[in-house]
């Protein structure tokens, strides 16, 4: 059966074999040796299952078809047979879907002997289309029932109502049920296996046993139930047309658009947090629900959407963890049990981020989203052992995850643009197209719909039209498979997705409104370096398409500790306000600079000191800073014990404006050390973008044909090489144990150059195999043979030592 595999294979023409490769890329990883390789590659049961997992419903039916229409003598079916069994439906489709197995090489043969491939059987049910074996096999009293048709059919009907509904379940497959235990039967399930219209059995597919504990409907009852719906069941050949919503795709793209600065604002709000307030990492691995609280409520998102959002920032390369000792600072975060080892923070890569456009910041989440190998809607859920599933934690990990993903985006592209499908029918269509894959991956599925919608993928649940770029955006060129063309095989400059994004997103704005109420209106996203100056000067009030900020007296405050002066903050509102600047502004600007730096810290642990000396009066009878023990050392000096981080700590949070000093009396204005994460590659950069065996075309293809073709030529090569050589080479030859000696090796290669005749050699080659090879020699000197194969017309070299045979071609 093998042989005849292989010579099906071998007879196709390069371009059916490239075709066959391009539907089993798995076949050719690594590249087989030659074509009996890669037939026993397309019979192995992982590769037959790995494509049947890609056929829809209908397919996989006409190969049910096949299986049961299988001669019992010679395991042979007929497209008439398979026809026969598909009534009802347009033959033509019957042999397109047969025409898609042939193929895939999972039936081969002439339309009167089609061979369904062996492996098939062990990788699908044992139970075709739902039918039940053959009654002959399983009972004898059950098929002398079956073989009386009239009977066969007054007994169905006289059967009970329970019975009756027993006998329609199992028929609609699978057709096998188990008994109730302790060795009780229930009166209906009793009746008909007293008729012998259920068989008792041990196993699935295993043979029948009076004692066993399954019952078996036998195929003919099972063909006499469906006789109004045909032998297969109901047939669907074409995907069920879902009847999602049709929308405008211009409200489509603006919604989704609107959803992308969301998600982009979230994630930043979320990782600048973490940056204040580092989240702890638990000892099993993620973050503690606490944490995942507080998060939730800092960006005023739900806790699903948060966890979402760590996860895609986290795959992203924007967060990641570090040791406490790591961070540069006395971090005082602990958990139960003990302190913490690990906190999660912001890496080095988020700041480059942040200096992105919102549509390249969008498309790297979208990306690490699309790549990623986790399952945010199991977080929340219990695991096998009754424990929660945390955010980043391990148990969240699904291998499958990413072509879920993929899944349910070619379903959204394949509908017309602004089709907005229910879950419910996309999941139903995702089950005719792969029902193999589709089953026990609904919730894969509705995580992936419920992604798109967060991240803006699509918008008013229909696929966006920079979403569907998203997908699209990164195969390789074809027509220039080594990328030696003028832009190296890709399109210079941002993808098609952000470009089609940034269309729809308003423009960065360079300025902003300074209201009379000290309000600041940013009429669109800011440019990033509009926003740092924001963050440094004003307290964020809302945010969304036009952000509103609001100057108060701690904001200038902190303005100032960062080293901005009075004149400095002037001109800046002078500058990015498109309206007159109020007076009460710059009343609080000139206010706050003249208390800044009235007081002055240094170490002691720390003092602190004033030229007011009313001022250090206050500081001194302050109830709040009984904390920092202040004693008076002069008029205008205070010290304390604490050190100077946490004196200027609780001053600023009591509401004075302290500024520390250096050892010679000078203001030290600096901004704080922002704490950040060791920097960590993307998951889409990991991973690539497609995943899976990669989808071969063009010359690429064609190389993987032809190197095929020529270690086929060569093995068969080997195989016809005489005797002596074969002996040589190590191979079982009767007779000939012994290496040929190298001397009347080298008279024959010497004969063979003066004749210029045609020899076979056998030699050993760098990797140590011994390989055979007909070639004509051209000379031989300085120890090697230099030699012409007239096959592939190339020329070789062989060293002597390394020649173990040599005989003239018969």
């Amino acid at each position: 059966m093998a042989t005849a595999f292989a010579d099906q294979l071998r007879a196709l023409s390069d371009e059916a074999l490239g075709a066959l490769i391009q539907l089993r890329p798995d076949l050719v990883v690594p590249v087989p040796a030659d074509v009996s390789a890669l037939a026993v590659r397309a019979q192995s049961r992982g590769s037959v299952a790995r494509c049947l997992d890609a056929l829809d419903e209908f397919t996989l039916a006409v190969l049910d078809a096949a299986r049961l229409s299988r001669s019992e003598q010679t395991a042979l079916t007929s497209l008439s047979a398979i026809i026969e069994l598909t009534a009802g439906i347009d033959p033509e489709e019957v042999r397109t879907g047969l025409g898609r197995l042939r193929a895939r090489f999972l039936l081969y043969g002439p339309d009167d002997a089609l061979h369904v491939v062996g492996t098939v059987d062990e990788v699908t049910s044992p139970y075709p289309a739902g039918l039940g074996r053959p009654a002959d096999y399983l009972d004898a009293q059950a098929a002398a029932l079956c073989a009386d048709k009239a009977k066969l059919r007054r007994t169905v009907m006289a059967a009970p109502a329970g019975a009756r509904a027993i006998l329609d379940r199992l028929a609609a497959g699978p057709p096998v049920g188990a008994l109730a235990a302790g060795g009780k039967v229930a009166e209906p399930v009793q009746w008909l296996i007293d008729n012998h219209m259920l068989v008792p059995v041990s196993e699935v597919g295993r043979a029948p046993r009076a004692d066993g504990e399954l019952v078996e409907l036998p195929r003919e009852i099972g063909l006499l139930l469906r006789r109004d719906e045909g032998p297969l069941g109901e047939l669907r050949p074409h995907p069920p047309a879902p009847p999602g919503v049709q929308r405008d795709p211009k409200p489509v793209d603006s919604a989704g658009a609107g959803q992308v600065m969301e998600a982009v604002r979230n994630t930043e709000m979320l990782l600048d947090a973490l940056a204040v307030e580092p989240a702890i990492g638990l000892k099993t691995g993620g973050l503690g629900v606490r944490d995942l609280k507080r998060l939730s409520r800092a960006v005023n998102l739900d806790e699903p959407s948060t966890a979402l959002l760590i996860e895609v920032a986290h795959a992203s390369g924007l967060l990641g963890e570090t040791d406490v000792s790591g961070t540069g600072r006395g971090v005082t975060t602990s958990r139960a049990g003990g302190a913490a080892d690990e906190i999660f923070l912001p890496t080095g890569a988020y700041d480059l981020w942040r200096a992105l456009s919102i549509a390249q910041r969008w498309e790297a989440l979208a990306n690490s989203w699309l790549a990623m190998t986790r399952q945010p809607s199991l977080i929340g859920q219990r695991d096998d052992r009754d424990r929660p599933v945390n955010v980043l934690a391990p148990d969240a990990e699904r291998a499958g995850a990413p072509q879920a993903r993929r899944e349910v985006l070619a379903v959204l592209t394949d509908l017309p643009p602004g089709t907005a499908p229910k879950t419910d029918d996309v999941l139903g269509l995702l089950s005719w197209q792969a029902p193999r894959r589709a089953r026990g991956r609904e919730q894969a599925h509705r995580d992936a719909l419920s992604g798109a919608a967060t991240l803006g993928v699509t918008g008013l649940g229909a696929l966006t039209s920079y979403g569907k770029l998203l997908q699209t955006g990164t195969e390789p060129d074809d027509q220039d498979p080594l990328g030696t063309g003028p832009d190296g095989g890709r399109v210079p400059g941002a993808s098609e997705a952000v470009r089609a994004l940034d269309a729809l997103l308003p423009a960065p704005v360079d300025h902003v409104l300074v209201q009379a109420d000290l309000s600041v209106v940013v009429p669109g996203p800011p440019e990033p370096e509009l926003a740092a100056e924001l963050e440094a000067v004003a307290e964020l009030e809302s945010a969304g398409g036009a952000s509103v900020h609001r100057v108060t007296a701690a904001s200038v405050r902190r303005a100032l500790d960062v080293g901005y002066a009075a004149a400095d903050l002037h001109a800046l509102f002078q500058r990015r306000s498109r309206t007159p600047i109020p007076q009460a502004l710059t009343y609080l600007i000139d206010d706050a600079a003249r208390k800044h730096g009235g007081l002055r810290t240094g170490s002691a642990g720390s003092y602190l000191r004033s030229d007011d000396e009313a001022l250090v009066a206050e500081v001194l009878v302050d109830k709040r800073l009984q904390s920092l023990v202040l004693r008076r050392l002069a008029p205008t000096v205070l010290v304390s014990p604490l050190q100077l981080s946490r004196l200027l700590g609780v001053l600023r949070d009591c509401g004075y404006a302290p500024v520390a000093e250096d050892a010679v009396g000078a203001a030290v204005l600096s901004r704080p050390k922002v704490r950040r994460a060791p920097t960590r590659t993307p998951v889409s950069a990991r991973l690539g973008d497609q995943g899976g065996p990669p989808l071969l075309a063009g010359p690429r293809l064609a190389g993987v044909v032809e190197q095929i073709r020529r270690g086929d030529l060569a093995t068969r090569a080997a195989r016809r090489a005489p005797v002596t050589v074969r002996a040589a080479n190590g191979q079982s030859v009767p007779g000939l144990t012994s290496v040929q000696a190298h001397t009347q090796a080298m008279a024959v290669l010497q004969q063979a150059v003066r004749d210029k005749a045609r020899v076979w050699i056998g030699y050993v080659d760098s990797h140590g195999a011994t390989l055979s090879r007909l070639v004509r020699p051209v000379s031989l000197s300085a120890g090697y043979l230099r030699a012409e194969d007239e096959r592939t017309e190339t020329s070789h070299t062989f060293a002597l030592h390394r020649v173990t045979a040599a005989v003239l071609e018969e």
